[in-house]
């Protein structure tokens, strides 16, 4: 008796380009409102953004920092954002819509697709669009403090040659309805040379410095209800276990960096 015919894996096939672009001024058009309906948003700085390619560093704060930059930054050039740091994008609703916006670059955890990545921001930089990235690697819990930079968005510029602008974002720790969240742009840095090791750590100490300037001044905001609470929290992801454990671990100065891209990677 013969065997079965073996069946053939299904190959997904890329998105169609005029589509991926359809879904990413649906996404960016749709996010914006629903953002702008539930928050008060104030914007300080935008004269300062390239009017061309650039890497953006934002300091993370909420798993909301994504949609509140969608809704306040401008729609061109097309935005991407580097991550989230996941293994399979089809997996888990909050990925699989990521992943329709057609505005991310996932990176899987243990870096094996790095280069991958590292192409694909190359080709948004030539393609005249900008790239965003939570320097960070990780939330963190105060709003007045930036943890230490990875040296990805700093690397990323100065191999592409564009510059990298600090982002400052505060007020979502805790999401209420008509909450007030700021959004902060800094002077871009430019750098030169090649993205060597003494290039890239005098950039992140350069973007480290910035972003610290931008946030000094942000007021812890105080804990929202039991539904604000659970919106807050609700994709966060905690390394520590908890809010309250990163937040006694940043207060400590216990805190290390979620790597992302290194120098050379």
């Amino acid at each position: 008796m013969s065997a079965p015919p073996r069946s053939t894996p299904t190959v997904k096939r890329p998105l169609h380009p005029i589509r991926r672009t359809i879904r990413y001024w649906i996404s960016r058009l749709v996010a914006g409102a629903i953002t702008r309906a539930w928050l008060r948003l104030e914007c300080d700085g935008f004269e300062r953004l390239p009017s061309g390619p650039a890497i953006y560093c934002f300091n993370h704060l909420s798993w909301s920092d994504p949609f509140v930059l969608m809704a306040t930054l401008p729609m061109r050039p097309r935005l991407s954002f580097f991550g989230p740091r996941e293994e399979d994008m089809g997996v888990g609703g909050r990925n699989r819509l990521m992943n329709w916006t057609g505005s991310t670059i996932p990176y899987k955890p243990g870096k094996n697709d790095l280069l991958e990545a590292t192409r694909k921001v190359s080709a948004v930089i030539a393609a005249g669009g900008v790239v965003a990235i939570a320097g960070e690697g990780r939330i963190g819990a105060l709003e007045a403090a930036v943890l230490p930079l990875n040296d990805g968005p700093a690397y990323f510029a100065l191999r592409s040659r564009v510059p990298v602008v600090p982002i400052a974002i505060n007020g979502t720790s805790w999401l209420r309805f008509g909450g007030h969240v700021r959004v902060r742009i800094g002077e871009p840095i430019v750098g030169t040379g090649r993205p060597d090791r003494a290039g890239v750590a005098a950039m992140t100490q350069a973007l480290q410095t910035s972003l610290a300037a931008l946030v000094e001044d942000a007021v812890q905001p105080r804990r929202t209800g039991r539904s604000g609470a659970w919106l807050s929290e609700r994709f966060n992801e905690w390394p520590e276990g908890s809010r309250e454990a990163a937040l006694a671990a940043q207060t400590a100065g216990a805190i290390e960096q979620q790597p992302l891209p290194a120098a050379g990677s």
